[in-house]
């Protein structure tokens, strides 16, 4: 296990230290999964930005497994692929699955808090009754259950937001001060931003509520829809503890997630780290846009522990006045004419 993961998600970190386990890592895959040492037959250890990476887009395609005599594989996520050319498919195994539990408690708790709270999840029970696999969506929501005293599916039919069981909400509401409360963000803005009746509205006043969503903006900004209107339509009534904490994550980064802090910027953990390349030339760049690169330490059975994104960004030197640190960075797009993604559209 990474020694980094036991340190707060936005200490200073040891950058020789993350290299070194990342080049680790990286050897291990070479060795355990043909399919990606044929992708890089001749790379030898060097810098960060040298490292073997997979495009987002392999993963629909091949079927990448590490195998290891210490690993046991057990279920395929899944992308939530909205355009019709398949879904990416993340092979999970235990020891994995382990560290990024831990890894997105962490960074979250540093949002949301840590304590016990009733968890309202905007999708339906039906969506955790997949065999072999679980989608993004769950995946998701379920990376909220450690802050959780129980969990609650709130809609009746997953692909209808407006199918809200609100007697359920408001019965949770009446027993309750404080909520947690998870969902895309346009199922969260259809089912809860502008459709709450009005004797839901009544009992939310004064409540504390953190709503987290992901997810992409894509539809609402189709509908124009803005930032501040969102979390002000969520917020409003509500204690002024409550929060809208906005995430951005990709299957392919299990247990690595970005909130959106308060001063705009995202943040790579301790055990991650972020590059930016022109889209181009894949040379590196810092503090100029171009492609995302994502990469963290967790991702022991498959090789995903280093990818390259459809998304654009760019690397923001100095350190935040937010206080997490100077692995910053802001999220501005989508490459143009990348395939509009589910699960992380922008």
């Amino acid at each position: 296990m990474t020694r980094l993961l036991d340190s707060p998600p936005y200490a200073p970190r040891d950058d020789a230290l993350f290299l070194a386990e990342l080049t680790n890592l990286t050897q291990r895959h070479l060795a355990g999964c043909p399919e990606y040492a044929r992708m890089w037959p001749s790379w030898t250890p060097g810098a960060l930005e040298q490292l073997p990476f997979v495009h987002v887009g392999v993963f629909k395609h091949v079927d990448l497994v590490t195998r290891d005599a210490e690993l046991v594989h057990q279920r395929t996520l899944e992308s939530s692929s909205t355009s019709g050319t398949g879904a990416s498919k993340i092979a999970l195994d235990a020891a994995s699955s382990a560290l990024q539990g831990k890894s997105s408690r962490a960074i979250l708790a540093d949002f949301v808090g840590d304590a016990q709270r009733p968890l309202v999840i905007l999708d339906s029970v039906q969506s955790l009754r997949r065999r072999g696999g679980v989608s993004a969506r769950v995946a998701a929501a379920l990376s909220l259950q450690p802050f959780a005293d129980g969990m609650h599916f709130a809609l009746r039919d997953a692909a209808d937001p407006t199918s809200m069981k609100w007697d359920e909400v408001l019965a949770l509401l009446d027993a309750h001060d404080a909520l947690l409360v998870y969902g895309f963000t346009w199922i969260l803005w259809q089912a809860w931003g502008s459709a709450v009746p009005d004797e839901v509205r009544v009992a939310l006043a004064g409540k504390r509520i953190h709503f987290v969503h992901s997810g992409g903006w894509k539809k609402l900004e189709a509908a124009k829809v803005e930032r501040a209107t969102f979390d002000a339509a969520l917020l409003g009534g509500l204690s002024d503890a409550s929060r809208v904490v906005d995430y951005y994550g990709l299957v392919e980064q299990v247990g690595v997630v970005f909130p959106l802090c308060e001063e705009g910027f995202r943040h790579a953990p301790a055990w991650g780290d972020v590059l930016v390349r022109d889209a181009h030339t894949l040379e590196s760049l810092v503090d100029a846009p171009g492609q995302l690169q994502l990469m963290n330490l967790l991702a022991l059975g498959a090789p995903y522990h280093n990818v390259l994104t459809e998304d654009l960004g760019r690397i923001v030197p100095g350190a935040c006045p937010c206080g997490r640190g100077s692995r910053r960075f802001e999220l501005i797009g989508r490459v143009p004419k990348a395939e509009v993604r589910g699960c992380a559209n922008v």
